[in-house]
């Protein structure tokens, strides 16, 4: 990191305030007493001006003071160590020993920001991979005053440890803290120049410093609690400190660097070759930058060098460009892509060209965030992973507005379109989500911030007028381990052969003027317009064709020749339109494929699932083929594999014959003569393969085909959700309960009157007895009329019988 020759250069901090916003950091320590400064210290969990740790049994509130001694331990007293800023001012904010709430977090940031030049973080969040957390609202104005108002305009410096998710495979971008373009987010690297365990992949990362590593790797010395040393200080946590005594060795270079400034100088000043497994992409200016390691490795003489000639930026802009796609469907098996045409809000007082930082702020739903990736690709062509997967994220959640941050198109050129990539990488096909909304904040300058000119007096590395210029390929040749700063021009005779009138560099981006032409998106000089571009032979200037376009002849919708892949030539409209998903290409409409996205296939001019074979095809060992062409499917390839006939042809044995029937019956043979006849199909069949309900191809009138049967269409078969099916339910219950209730009334009624009929019997039998053995019974008082029988027996009573 180049610490010591910046020592030797006799910069050491002096005249750097460094607070350490932790759980308190040890005072009295003697690597430490004589750099402690109260100014700079506060307790905000106990509401005094001690920032002295809570002591126990475990040490557990060790972690600040470690801190502490990473910057300014002081030299030369054969103690612990040496801080990297050895002459600093140190103080220490006790903030994370209690209730770490908005307005604690805030009151930190806010501590004595006239006074306070570098304020150093090592917390954040939980990295458990599934947390997506950030400042509340009295932090996130904490910072924003900070950089507003910190250091008399300047702005204060914030240095915060980006994470140590990475067993969790978490990402810092979903912690708001290192997401923040207020932040300088530094990682971590071992000593052997590798990725340690606990490291969290971002591209809100902007630089490196080193750390602890694997097991077998040392770890950092600094001074402990209880006035003792240590050699086991660990993590992002320990990287953090040392950036910050590196800024302040920068500071103290020139302490008119403003927040903006240190940025710059890290970026431009970082080195990835100490890293051996960056997985570095080259962005459009050739520079090397990495998810894991930002630009590098910290270089301390390179950026107190860079300090030493610096000169104030151009004037800080923000343009927002909102996307015009709302509420846009989400797929496991489709790579959502949105496209936004940027202008940089030119002829605006927000107009950006060169870029700083790059917000997609982003507001989606999907039922498991942690499978998706996320992707952002400048006009230039450099492509940003803004959201790894993080597979411990598997809640059905959002991301609401959440401003995800790269800083990997540093210096590029805003103008032009970019491309927002949404993909689910994981094999949970029945995913799916909402992308609500989204927008671009581009911040950076109108003017170009890389040709920069020394003033007399600001510094002593350099001090005619030559350009220096810092975003070049070449960046890494102009400070190389501290090396003096080459302040000559390259020779005409050395300039790229696309240039005319001179140079800064020998790259096509160095060009004076261009001889041919001048790609808009990045500045580089091309003797001919790309693909995508089409040249205006007055201003000499290659311009983006209109969306979707890959070749074309001028700004209009007319002026296309021909479409990008993913979408076609609409001839009625006469403009480019996106096909169809899931086609990957098409022609003449969006849904003629002529191929297909990932996980899928052509058949025919129609994308299928890779998985999922037609119904004319076969599977032999995961891979789809035809069926023989008579066949509708078929379990092989032969014309004696079929298991259903296309229509017009009937099955026997397994081939498939032309049939001669009309509709209503099927060909069959005959069992004595075995010729073909014509059967009649199943009532229920208006065409056939066999005699059978089961056997219909098409079902008659009033018929419907259900589970390979055609049945009557009755309510309940047409329904097809559960409402339909519980309403249809309750009907019949209904009708059931209602013809109960009259078999049950007419019943009662048989009954009732069945019991009329018995009670009459009763009442007239009880009255008119029946007369037995010549018996008689007077039914009156009536004397007259009487008719007097003699009977056999020879009784002489008498029987009488009214006559009237």
């Amino acid at each position: 990191m180049n610490v010591m020759p910046a020592w030797q250069m006799g910069y050491t901090g002096k005249g750097i305030v460094i607070s350490i916003l932790d759980d308190g950091i040890e005072k009295d320590h003697p690597d430490l007493k004589k750099n402690y400064d109260p100014r700079a210290s506060y307790d905000v969990n106990g509401k005094d001006p001690d920032p002295t740790p809570r002591y126990d049994s475990t040490n557990e509130n060790r972690h600040g003071t470690r801190c502490a001694g990473e910057v300014a331990a002081e030299a030369d007293n054969k103690i612990c160590g040496i801080g990297v800023a050895y002459n600093a001012r140190i103080g220490g904010v006790r903030m994370l020993d209690g209730f770490v709430t908005d307005a604690v977090e805030a009151a930190s940031l806010n501590l004595n920001p006239q006074y306070i030049d570098i304020y150093s973080a090592s917390w954040g969040p939980d990295d458990n991979g599934e947390v997506v957390d950030g400042p509340g609202p009295l932090t996130r104005e904490a910072f924003a005053s900070g950089i507003q108002k910190g250091r008399g305009g300047l702005g204060s410096i914030f240095v915060w440890a980006s994470g140590n998710g990475g067993s969790y495979y978490d990402s810092c971008n979903c912690d708001g803290y290192t997401n923040s373009i207020y932040t300088l987010s530094i990682s971590s690297t071992s000593k052997n120049g590798v990725k340690p365990w606990y490291l969290e992949e971002c591209a809100s990362t902007v630089a490196s410093t080193y750390s602890s590593g694997s097991f077998n790797e040392p770890q950092i010395v600094t001074i402990d609690l209880r006035k003792k040393c240590t050699s086991t200080h660990t993590g992002t946590s320990a990287s953090a400190p040392i950036a910050a005594g590196i800024v302040a060795l920068a500071l103290e270079a020139n302490k008119n660097l403003t927040w903006r400034d240190i940025q710059y100088i890290t970026i431009l000043t970082a080195r990835p070759e100490p890293m051996s497994d960056g997985q570095w992409t080259r962005n459009a200016l050739g520079r090397n930058v990495s998810l894991r390691y930002g630009y590098g490795l910290m270089d301390a003489v390179a950026m107190v060098n860079y300090a030493k000639v610096w000169v104030k930026l151009p004037e800080k802009r923000i343009c927002e460009v909102v996307s015009k796609e709302f509420r846009v469907p989400l797929t496991n098996s489709v790579v959502r892509k949105s496209y936004l045409n940027v202008d940089g809000c030119q002829g605006t007082k927000n107009a950006v060209q060169y870029l700083e930082h790059v917000q997609a702020q982003i507001s989606l739903t999907y039922s498991r965030r942690g499978d998706l990736k996320i992707m952002l690709t400048s006009p230039n062509g450099t492509r940003s992973v803004l959201l790894p997967p993080r597979p411990n994220d598997l809640v059905a959640t959002t991301f609401e507005n959440w401003p995800f941050l790269t800083v990997h198109f540093w210096g590029e050129y805003a103008i032009g379109v970019w491309l927002l990539e949404i993909e689910d990488v994981s094999n949970h096909h029945s995913s799916t989500g909402t992308l609500a909304d989204w927008k671009l904040i581009l911040h950076g300058t109108q003017e170009n911030p890389l040709k920069h000119r020394t003033k007399s007096g600001f510094g002593d590395g350099i001090t005619d007028s030559n350009d220096l210029e810092v975003f070049t390929t070449k960046s890494e040749d102009q400070i190389d381990k501290g090396s003096n700063l080459s302040t000559k021009k390259s020779p005409d005779s050395l300039c790229h052969k696309n240039c005319i009138d001179g140079c800064h560099g020998e790259t096509a981006f160095d060009c004076k003027a261009c001889k041919y032409f001048k790609l808009i998106s990045n500045g580089e000089c091309v003797s001919s317009c790309p693909k995508g571009f089409y040249g205006n032979p007055e201003t000499q200037m290659c311009h983006h064709c209109i969306d979707q376009c890959q070749l074309c002849n001028g700004p209009l919708v007319t002026s296309c020749k021909s479409c990008e892949d993913g979408s076609y030539m609409d001839k009625a409209d006469q403009k480019c339109s996106p096909c169809k998903n899931p086609c990957d290409t098409c022609q003449h409409n969006a849904s003629n494929c002529t191929s297909c996205l990932k996980d899928y296939r052509l058949s025919g001019n129609t994308c299928i699932q890779t998985s999922v074979c037609a119904a004319s095809e076969y599977r032999v060992d995961g891979e789809c083929f035809p069926c023989f062409r008579m066949c509708a499917s078929c379990y092989g390839p032969g014309e004696k594999q079929c298991l259903t006939c296309s229509s017009n042809f009937i099955l026997i044995k397994g081939s498939c014959f032309p049939t001669p029937c009309s509709m209503g019956f099927y060909q069959d043979i005959n069992g004595t003569s075995n010729s073909p006849i014509c059967k009649r199909c199943h009532e229920s069949c208006l065409t056939c393969r066999g005699s059978s309900s089961l056997d219909c191809n098409l079902c008659r009138s009033s018929y419907i085909k259900f589970k390979n049967e055609c049945r009557l269409s009755t309510a309940s078969i047409f329904c097809k959700s559960a409402e339909c099916l519980q309403k249809r339910q309750n009907e019949a219950k209904a009708k059931t309960h209602t013809n109960f209730t009259f078999l049950l009334v007419s019943f009662s009624i048989i009954l009732l009157m069945i019991l009329i009929c018995l009670m009459i019997l009763y009442f007239s039998l009880l009255h008119h007895k029946f007369c037995w053995a010549n018996r008689y019974e007077k039914v009156g008082d009536q004397s007259s009329n009487k008719l007097v029988l003699s009977g056999d027996s020879g009784d002489e009573d008498e029987e009488k019988i009214e006559i009237k």
